[in-house]
């Protein structure tokens, strides 16, 4: 008798973890998806140059990191920059080609990696989005331009004399 209680606690505490695993899983490939259509409702408002869909999705306090050494803005600073493109219809159109996204233990903060498909080939994107009255929000994003290994000797060879420029002035301040 005792063996067959042993082994019925047994089962019962392992379905008991199966389902609270499942849950968990589910809770978080529901985020997931959730994000994802985000991002790519994201990207689609700047593709549509829809300033005001586009720039709600930043939290007001985020970041937007370009691929020039000098892109850092913050959203309002981001938005000053923008507004032109935005205005003339010469915005950008990026499309996932892969995306992965990661949680914090609590859900409530996530953070992504992409490849994109852009008028400047693959590009990479990186950010960090956070959960705000119910809405996936970007925190920081950053953008950078992918080099394969073949050819990062031409392009260090290019970018040498304006970035040199841009060294020294980080190294003296």
């Amino acid at each position: 008798m005792k063996k067959l209680i042993t082994v019925h606690t047994l089962i019962l505490f392992l379905l008991g973890f199966s389902v609270l695993s499942a849950q968990s899983k589910n809770g978080f490939e529901k985020e997931k998806s959730e994000i994802s259509t985000m991002l790519d409702a994201f990207n689609v408002a700047a593709a549509k140059a829809d300033y005001n869909t586009y720039f709600n999705y930043f939290a007001d306090e985020s970041t937007f990191i370009g691929t020039d050494a000098t892109e850092i803005w913050d959203k309002k600073a981001f938005m000053v920059w923008a507004k032109p493109y935005f205005d003339k219809k010469k915005t950008w159109n990026f499309t996932a080609l892969k995306r992965n996204i990661y949680f914090s233990k609590d859900g409530k903060l996530a953070w992504f990696d992409e490849l994109l498909d852009t008028q400047m080939k693959i590009c990479r994107g990186s950010g960090v989005v956070e959960k705000i009255n119910g809405n996936w929000k970007v925190k920081q994003y950053v953008l950078s331009v992918t080099v394969p290994n073949e050819v990062v000797d031409k392009v260090v060879a290019e970018k040498t004399t304006l970035e040199d420029v841009l060294i020294q002035q980080l190294k003296t301040k």
